[in-house]
């Protein structure tokens, strides 16, 4: 009989491993909730036997689609829509399996359709939608299957889908206005870097030749000197000095992305984005916005607190503000209400702890959050609108400045040149 890894949550909200032998991923699956484990992650144990089928023969593997595969499956616009399209049919009263089929029929992306499919047999056989989804954990994540299996314990899945389609939706609003907001700054200094690269590149050697048959060898201005200097490094003859600036690049990429992914580095990269000027105040309103929307989210849909911390702590995409989400974590598990800890952490601003405190005293603290949620929506808004205008003119005096350094440069000669013929 196989062996199964699993990653899951208790009902104290700690994160627990281990192995469970089991038939299936099905059968390993139930076992888990049975035991009060909320199973986040499970793959077949390395070495350990194939899964059999209920006639004892190997399992066969899922489908997968043809052709080769990169990325993921769908990305989180598609997956949005699909949790908002099945959320409208179950609520207009189709039932799950049927529901499923429906969206498996209108899918266009085959990948995704194979997962859908597999999702639908795995429900067809008896399984919970949520054991289903738990089988692809590179597609929904575990505050997706969590809310769908606390929405199944209370026999409201139309409503968390619903709900749950509702907070994707808000979180993609979101990033698209940061995105969108950051595209003509972007459109700026790509224009900047053609500029230059076509004056460096085609001009400048131009002009040093013409220096150079006026000025019979004659020494050049320091300022000129340096831009032909930079353009002869840059000109598309030198193969060698190319290589060697796209190396230097490669390897200050590579090196940041392995500081990030290291625990020193990644704090500090964490402290900076949270305390840098402007962009610290934007980084900060934006991860107070996805604490309490995804925290108030998980609690409205009926997940235990102790877990929907947890779940919050590992997505909210900050090292220092998950540390401190851990000891808050801790101290509601000893008995202690969530609003003083999280004062104490000193992370969170005071307003955003009063009112969860006021939530707390309530008993609205879900509907509370969420309320917090889109006041720091309006809040990210005006801050992503306040960092463009002051970026705007920055870049674009920048540009000035390189472009109107190197046509000084240029200049500069040719004004010696003028002298030497009217003299």
């Amino acid at each position: 009989m196989p062996k199964f890894n699993y990653t899951a949550i208790d009902a104290s909200g700690k994160q627990k491993t281990g192995k469970i032998v089991a038939n299936s991923e099905d059968e390993a699956n139930s076992k888990l909730s049975a035991s009060g484990l909320m199973v986040s992650k499970l793959s077949v144990a390395t070495g350990g036997p194939a899964r059999k089928g209920p006639t004892g023969k190997a399992a066969a593997k899922p489908k997968k689609a043809s052709g080769i595969n990169f990325g993921k499956a769908i990305n989180e616009e598609g997956l949005t829509i699909f949790t908002r399209q099945l959320a409208t049919l179950l609520q207009a009263g189709l039932p799950l399996l049927r529901s499923l089929e429906v969206m498996i029929r209108q899918e266009k992306n085959p990948r995704f359709r194979d997962i859908l499919s597999a999702i639908a047999d795995n429900v067809r056989s008896g399984n919970n939608l949520s054991d289903g989804l738990a089988q692809h954990p590179k597609v929904f994540e575990p505050i997706y299957i969590n809310m769908i299996r606390a929405g199944e314990a209370g026999g409201v899945l139309d409503v968390v889908l619903s709900r749950l389609a509702r907070f994707m939706e808000k979180n993609l609003k979101t990033k698209k206005k940061v995105k969108s907001a950051m595209i003509y700054p972007l459109v700026v200094v790509a224009v900047a870097v053609i500029i230059v690269a076509l004056l460096l590149i085609f001009i400048v050697p131009r002009f040093q030749k013409i220096f150079s048959d006026m000025l019979g060898g004659a020494e050049l201005p320091l300022l000129t000197q340096i831009v032909i200097n930079i353009s002869n490094v840059i000109t598309p003859k030198s193969f060698l000095s190319a290589g060697i600036m796209v190396g230097v690049i490669i390897a200050l990429v590579v090196g940041f992305r392995y500081v990030v992914k290291t625990g020193p580095g990644r704090k500090i990269i964490d402290w900076l984005a949270l305390n840098t000027p402007k962009i610290g105040e934007l980084s900060s309103k934006a991860a107070v916005s996805r604490f309490t929307r995804t925290f108030g989210t998980l609690l409205s849909s009926g997940v235990p607190i102790l877990q929907a911390l947890q779940i919050t702590r590992d997505i909210i995409g900050n090292s220092i503000l998950s540390n401190a989400l851990d000891r808050v974590h801790d101290r509601v598990r000893d008995g202690e209400p969530l609003a003083a800890p999280l004062e104490q952490q000193r992370v969170f601003p005071t307003m955003v702890t009063s009112m969860i405190d006021v939530g707390e005293e309530t008993g609205e603290l879900p509907e509370m959050l969420n309320r917090i949620a889109d006041n720091y929506d309006d809040d990210v808004d005006n801050a992503v609108n306040s960092i463009t205008s002051i970026i705007e003119p920055i870049m674009i005096v920048m540009l000035a400045l390189v472009v109107g350094t190197i046509v000084i440069a240029l200049f500069l000669p040719i004004i010696e040149i003028i002298k030497q013929l009217t003299s």
